[in-house]
């Protein structure tokens, strides 16, 4: 008790000093409680955002890793690559099934599962598609066919990223229109988020039917004068003499505008000419094609083509939390999934896409609060240091009095203690108050940066900003003929179609995946920055410092001579 008097008298008698001191502290802990309000509102956010997060995530061949496989296996610095491997490997493994899916959708960690079938159709004299060309009668596809041999996943449709077995490319032909089969009312993900809603009088098929019910967009419904109970006729782009009745039992409208005016691929790839069918009823249809298919061989090529619809299998699978993503890798893999496929979730990369800006900025805040500690701590010690020496004939005539050395460091440890645990309170209570504003300030700023910096990029590629303004140029893998608007590519473009190495559809699916991509929703501000978790941080920055700064008055204290400093007084 004596040492808690003697130390509250002694920061009296030095007020001059000692406010110094406090102002130093002061200015160390606002600084640190910015820095560590920062870092805890990155986390808050991290974890409020991982909280709300839907996790889907879908199975998929690793190209990139199977080719370099393939390119290790020749001799080093020949630069050969074996492509009749490549041909191979794609063609024996990189489509799964139906049953394989399913089989990894038995896992614990799965919560539930979707999937869509997608298929190409022609239109006949009664039905035509949405065309932007002089006559909407008039298809502006034909349909046209990349021929190889085989079929991907051992049946009549294919995986995501798979390949066909016989040759370079399938045996694909788009059409007029775009056919989906969805799974279940759950893979119908553009209702249930409310951007396409179901017209009045009309509604959608029932899940699993097999009956060619369907839904079409209300543009491909007036430009053929269709109503709820109508029916219509499409046919096999590769047999027109083999056609199928569906029955329209819903018109849907989609709430974000279509300006689609053009498709390298035709007039299959406008949304509005996609027709919605149960996966069942539209997997009903490829086995009545593949029943009654056809094959042709191409005397130049020597190719054989099979004349049956050819479907796209797209599975995705959910979880209820990020742990049941992260334990299904392994669950998979268990069940027997190959290594030569990827386990990938676009929710958790848009998730971490978004808070790129908040993590650097909670790593800038890292650094400062690690720098402000060290330059703080080092001014504290060089005060305390002085202050010891300043008074260190108080420290011999204790010391000379009996009192012991550990007793006088105790006491200057304490004053220090109660200059900084003050400086902290106060420190604390500035930070809470301008912690949200800064933070938020200082976001506003990463984000600029980031809207500069890509801007920067568009602009060095000569984009002026805007990816969609812009046009594309032509040549090996471009498309050319005008500006080339990339909102007008739907969202549910076939990953993959049966068959084929190098596929059109995927790379330019990957492509515009990739343009959408830099359009990322950030996390642009924060609601709270400081809480409990802080506040017990600045406690213990409290202490840090104290320790920091009175180990070297200690030290002198301890090795002071109370005779010598006597003796030697001027």
């Amino acid at each position: 008790m004596y040492i808690i008097k003697n130390a509250l008298r002694s920061l009296s008698r030095a007020k001059g000093r000692n406010i110094l001191i406090g102002i130093i502290a002061l200015v160390i802990a606002v600084s640190s409680c910015l820095g560590l309000s920062i870092r805890q509102a990155a986390e808050s956010a991290k974890q409020t955002a991982l909280d709300g997060l839907s996790v889907t995530a879908t199975i998929s061949f690793d190209r990139a890793g199977t080719i370099g496989d393939i390119a290790k296996q020749g001799e080093p610095g020949s630069g050969n690559f074996d492509f009749s491997a490549f041909s191979e490997q794609m063609g024996e493994t990189s489509a799964l099934t139906l049953s394989e899916y399913l089989t990894y959708a038995a896992c614990e960690s799965v919560d539930n599962y979707y999937y869509t079938l997608t298929a190409y159709v022609n239109g006949t004299d009664g039905f035509s598609p949405v065309s932007d060309s002089e006559s909407t009668g008039e298809s502006s596809s034909t349909g046209g066919t990349f021929s190889g041999g085989g079929d991907s996943g051992g049946g009549n449709y294919g995986g995501v990223g798979g390949f066909g077995g016989g040759g370079m490319f399938g045996d694909v032909t788009t059409g007029d229109f775009t056919v989906v089969g969805y799974s279940s009312d759950l893979a119908m993900t553009d209702i249930i988020s409310g951007n396409t809603q179901i017209q009045d009088g009309g509604a959608v098929f029932e899940e699993g039917t097999e009956n060619y019910d369907c839904i079409i967009s209300s543009e491909l419904a007036t430009t053929n004068g269709l109503a709820v109970g109508d029916t219509v006729l499409v046919c096999n782009p590769s047999a027109e003499s083999e056609t199928y009745t569906l029955t329209v039992v819903g018109i849907y409208a989609s709430q974000s505008a279509n300006d689609f005016s053009r498709s390298v691929f035709g007039t299959s790839q406008d949304p509005a000419n996609e027709i919605y069918v149960s996966a069942a009823a539209l997997q009903k249809m490829l086995d009545a094609s593949a029943a009654v298919s056809t094959s042709t061989t191409d005397s130049s090529t020597g190719r054989t083509v099979e004349s049956k619809m050819v479907g796209t299998l797209n599975f995705t699978y959910t979880f209820e939390d990020v742990k049941g993503y992260e334990a299904f890798e392994e669950e998979a893999r268990t069940a027997g999934l190959s290594d030569s496929y990827v386990i990938t979730s676009s929710d958790l990369s848009a998730y971490e896409e978004s808070l790129s800006p908040l993590e650097t900025l909670s790593n800038l805040a890292k650094w400062f609060l690690i720098i402000i500690l060290a330059i703080g701590g080092v001014i504290l010690v060089v005060l305390n240091i002085f202050n010891v020496r300043e008074r260190k004939y108080e420290v011999g005539v204790l010391t000379a009095m009996g009192m012991k050395k550990w007793k006088v460091a105790a006491q200057f440890t304490c004053e220090i203690l109660v200059i900084t645990m003050i400086a902290v309170i106060l420190g604390a209570g500035i930070g809470a108050v301008s912690s949200v504003p800064v933070t938020n300030a200082l976001l506003q700023t990463q984000l600029t940066s980031a809207d500069n910096k890509q801007a920067q990029i568009d602009e060095s590629f000569g984009r002026g900003g805007n990816m969609g303004g812009g046009k594309m140029p032509g040549g090996a893998g471009g498309f050319s003929g005008g500006d080339f608007d990339t909102s007008n590519i739907p969202d549910n473009l076939p990953s993959d179609v049966s068959g084929g190495g190098f596929n059109m559809f995927d790379n330019m699916k990957d492509t515009m995946n990739d343009v959408k991509s830099k359009t990322v929703d950030y996390v642009t501000e924060v609601d709270s920055a400081m809480n409990l978790t802080v506040a017990l941080e600045m406690i213990l920055v409290g202490f840090f410092l104290t320790l920091v700064s009175s180990a070297a008055s200690v030290l002198f204290i301890m090795r002071y001579d109370p005779l010598k400093i006597l003796a030697n007084r001027d």
